[in-house]
């Protein structure tokens, strides 16, 4: 699965119960899994190839929805350009076993995210 730079590239579901969020969309949808541990599993894509998204066992589940994350050829200057534009950033930059990411706020409060593999 090849990313492309400032696109929607993955989203993640914040659930307080990661077992009975795992069986619904399993039966619903008919989705797989790569776990991650007991508080995250990535949710493959339908491909077979990379994922799509992820259900987030530590986040809050309730308004404000899943977390929109954008892919980037180059975080930092992702970072740059976010807090260029008016954004600010609310965590990270960090590592995790993907690559790094960030997540920051538009100017109207709303929070989303970017990664890159490197």
């Amino acid at each position: 699965m090849s990313q492309v730079h400032h696109t929607i590239d993955y989203i993640e579901i914040n659930v307080s119960d990661m077992a009975a969020a795992r069986a619904f969309y399993e039966q619903a949808f008919g989705w797989a899994f790569n776990d991650y541990g007991p508080t995250y599993s990535g949710i493959r894509a339908a491909s077979g190839d990379g994922e799509v998204g992820g259900l987030n066992g530590t986040g809050t589940p309730g308004p404000g929805g899943p977390l929109v994350l954008l892919y980037s050829d180059d975080l930092d200057a992702t970072v740059a350009a976010v807090l260029a534009a008016g954004g600010a950033v609310t965590s990270g930059p960090y590592e995790f076993p993907g690559g790094r990411r960030f997540e920051f706020s538009d100017p109207a409060g709303n929070v989303l995210g970017a990664w890159s593999t490197s």
